[in-house]
């Protein structure tokens, strides 16, 4: 007796033990097997603003670059263009031919071109700035861009005769290549101390909305 009584003990033992050891199924989780629906895809035309720090929006807060507020007037407008801000603090001309291919990945309607200031406080010869800006414009329009090229000037103290002929290099650009331009982007702007940073190069938030007045009055006449 004694010994069946320890036989079935150690069978009850065992069984315990196995019950014990075998993994639970976990419960299925309400919706764990669904994954999140893409986003919809923005199928609105691209406006691709190309250019270094006053593209970019150096010193600005978030949403105060020209381009974002590019962006919140076309909306108003009802003008359905999505803005794609691609500009580097800091940029040359050349920096913009090595990241060509990212903006004509984003298939854009229309380029504002804004690189050579960069070059220009470089000091990097005039000759190979309008070349490079020659490159980007001949890619931008290869893939059927249109193309409104920005110019910009120099500070004073680079002297009259180089700040003349630097301008010059946009608007034989837009001659050649039959472009859009906008002879000085920061036209009203620069040397304002009102609109300007601390640093007299870049425009503070009042500034950036002067810039985006003129950018939307050079678009108009190209957005459908």
């Amino acid at each position: 007796m004694l010994r069946f009584c320890s036989i079935a003990s150690l069978i009850a033992t065992v069984a315990l033990l196995c019950g014990c050891g075998k993994p639970e199924t976990p419960a299925p989780q309400p919706g764990a097997l669904s994954a999140p629906a893409p986003a919809a895809a923005d199928t609105r035309p691209a406006i691709v603003c190309f250019g270094d720090s006053i593209t970019a929006g150096f010193g600005l807060d978030p949403g105060q670059s020209f381009p974002d507020l590019l962006q919140q007037d076309l909306d108003r407008r009802g003008l359905r263009y999505r803005v794609v801000n691609l500009g580097v603090s800091g940029d040359t001309t050349q920096d913009g031919i090595a990241r060509l291919p990212m903006a004509l990945a984003e298939k854009p309607a229309i380029v504002l071109l804004e690189l050579g200031g960069n070059d220009g406080l470089r000091g990097i010869p005039l000759s190979i700035t309008q070349a490079n800006l020659a490159q980007m414009i001949e890619g931008f329009q290869t893939a059927s861009a249109r193309v409104v090229l920005a110019g910009m000037s120099l500070p004073p103290n680079y002297g009259a005769a180089f700040i003349q002929k630097f301008e010059a290099l946009y608007k034989s650009l837009a001659a050649k290549y039959h472009v859009t331009l906008i002879p000085f982007l920061l036209e009203g702007v620069g040397a304002h101390d009102e609109f300007m940073q601390r640093d007299g190069i870049h425009p503070n938030a009042a500034g950036a909305r002067k810039l985006e007045a003129l950018v939307m009055r050079t678009l108009t006449p190209l957005l459908k």
